[in-house]
């Protein structure tokens, strides 16, 4: 028997046997006495994942997996995110393992892609230099998609989510919207998008001749919430997912406001020359759309408000 067909026979037989145990070889060299490649094992999501059923039992689509830039292939999908901004992205009980949207939908890309996953935790600010330079494949965290950053980045556009408030419970300073800010006090992290607002509305009010913002900047969104729990502020403004969690927890006596009209689209930032990786993350969510398991990942996070209908790139202005 010919040596290519033996090859042949053993590739057929090897994706049989990991296709049985949840597992996924590897395309091998198109033609020649190319032996298969490796077998790679896929991740599985940790039990305190609420969607981790849905993402365990994906598996790989395989033109897309063909597809796949062969760093990728040979490392793995290397991911970086910012934890603690739930429901998005929270630690497990472990204090070391990432779980919440952003990093079940990362691992759900990687099934679909066939590929292995890592993720790693950094500011912020340090996410768009670590894609650049290639430290990491994508970030994947909360990010808005808009012309800035467009400048830097390609966004593929994953979900669409607007701004909120959080006020004390029973609301006693009666803000129900930003026209009820004149003349309080409002905390925000230093630098965001809620500094923005914040600074708009501010604007707004002294332009209507009312009394202008007290406006209280924090490096983070528990430090700036505190301040709405101990009284300081009367409200302070986040995005309106992490809003609506954080007023469902009975402990925290806070009430969430949605802000209408600040929804834009939140994207999976990638290196713009970086086509391949990027047609890959775009195919592999639209799989997930069209498949219905990027609804159930959203649902199982009580997310579904975010939804999008298809994978779009630089959706955000």
């Amino acid at each position: 028997m010919p040596t290519l067909l033996i090859s042949g026979l053993t590739a057929g037989a090897l994706l049989a046997a990991t296709a049985a145990c949840g597992a996924k070889s590897l395309d091998a060299a198109a033609g020649g006495d190319a032996e298969p490649a490796a077998e790679v094992v896929l991740d599985q999501a940790p039990a305190e994942e609420k969607a981790a059923d849905v993402i365990n039992a994906i598996t790989p689509d395989k033109e897309l997996a063909a597809k796949v830039p062969a760093d990728v292939k040979a490392e793995g999908l290397k991911v970086v995110s910012s934890i603690g901004y739930p429901p998005m992205e929270l630690w497990a009980g472990d204090g070391k393992t990432a779980i919440g949207f952003d990093p079940a939908l990362a691992r759900a890309i990687a099934r679909k892609l066939g590929v292995t996953y890592t993720l790693t935790d950094e500011e912020f600010n340090s996410q768009i230099p670590g894609v650049l330079t290639g430290r990491y494949d994508f970030v994947i965290s909360s990010m808005t998609d808009n012309a800035e950053r467009q400048a830097k980045i390609t966004f593929v556009d994953y979900v669409r989510a607007g701004s909120g408030m959080l006020v004390k419970k029973g609301n006693p300073a009666g803000v129900s919207g930003p026209a009820d800010l004149c003349g309080k006090t409002v905390s925000v992290v230093d630098n965001g998008s809620s500094l923005e607002l914040a600074e708009k509305y501010d604007a707004d009010c002294k332009s209507g001749g009312k009394q202008a913002l007290n406006i209280l900047k924090f490096p983070g969104d528990t430090e700036a919430m505190l301040q709405v729990i101990n009284g300081r502020a009367q409200a302070t403004i986040t995005d309106y997912v992490v809003a609506a969690y954080k007023a469902a927890d009975p402990k925290v006596e806070v009430e969430a406001i949605a802000l209408e009209g600040t929804e834009s689209p939140w994207g999976i930032g990638m290196k713009p020359d970086n086509t391949a990786l990027i047609e890959s993350v775009k195919g592999a969510l639209d799989s997930l759309i069209k498949s219905g398991e990027y609804g159930k990942i959203l649902a199982a996070w009580n997310l579904d408000k975010l939804a999008v209908e298809s994978a779009v790139v630089n959706g955000g202005k």
